[in-house]
Formats: C-alpha cells, sequence, structure tokens
C-alpha cells in the first residue's frame, strides 16, 4: 500500500513563507509525477503545481512566481516552497503522486495539511 504524507502547514501572516513537504512510502517500483492541490472551503480542488518526474512543473496562474515544487527522487518527496503568500492562498493543501508498485499501478493522495494566511 502506497502511503503520502503532507507536513508543514500551518499559519501564517499574508506575504509569509512556508514550505510543505509530502513523504511517499510503500512498495514502490517508480514514481511518474508529483504535484500539489488545494481545496478551499466550498471550491473544488485545483492544481497548484506538478513536475515530472524528468522535472519538468507546471504551476496554476494564480502561484506562478510565488511557488515553486521540487522533488528528490532519492527520498520519494515532493515540496512545495510558498513565498508571497495571500489571504486567497489559504486551503487545504494535498499531495498526489501516481506510479508503479508491487500491486501494480497507483494514483494516491495525502491526508491534506491546512494552510491558512491571515491578513
Amino acid at each position: 500500500q502506497v502511503q503520502l504524507v503532507e507536513s508543514g502547514g500551518g499559519l501564517v501572516q499574508a506575504g509569509g513563507s512556508l514550505r510543505l513537504s509530502c513523504a511517499v512510502s510503500g512498495s514502490i517500483f517508480s514514481i511518474n509525477a508529483m504535484g500539489w492541490y488545494r481545496q478551499a472551503p466550498g471550491k473544488q480542488r485545483e492544481l497548484v503545481a506538478r513536475i515530472a518526474s524528468g522535472g519538468t512543473t507546471n504551476y496554476a496562474d494564480s502561484v506562478k512566481g510565488r511557488f515553486t515544487i521540487s522533488r528528490d527522487n532519492a527520498k520519494n518527496r515532493v515540496y512545495l516552497q510558498m513565498n508571497g503568500l495571500k489571504v486567497e492562498d489559504t486551503a487545504v493543501y494535498y499531495c498526489n503522486t501516481d506510479g508503479v508498485g508491487v500491486r501494480g499501478y497507483f494514483d494516491s493522495w495525502g491526508q491534506g495539511t491546512q494552510v491558512t494566511v491571515s491578513s
């Protein structure tokens, strides 16, 4: 079974920074893309940033220039550095990844970590 555990969320003032981390564990042969999504109250879950296995990244327009996604393939971890946080960045942030494990293909989500930005 593949598990994703996020950490690093919290309360920060507008303009501040946070770094989210997601650790992927389990019997895994390979991991494809890794990404961060977020869901604010009353809104649909949306893509924040995604990074392919080769390092290619894509970002939501709303976070371009402020957020940076990175990954450590040796540790099966993905990170999201969030700078210049805005009140509208407040949401639960979820880690997602897919790949191949001992039970075949997987597409897994973490439990989420709360990010709250105050004005």
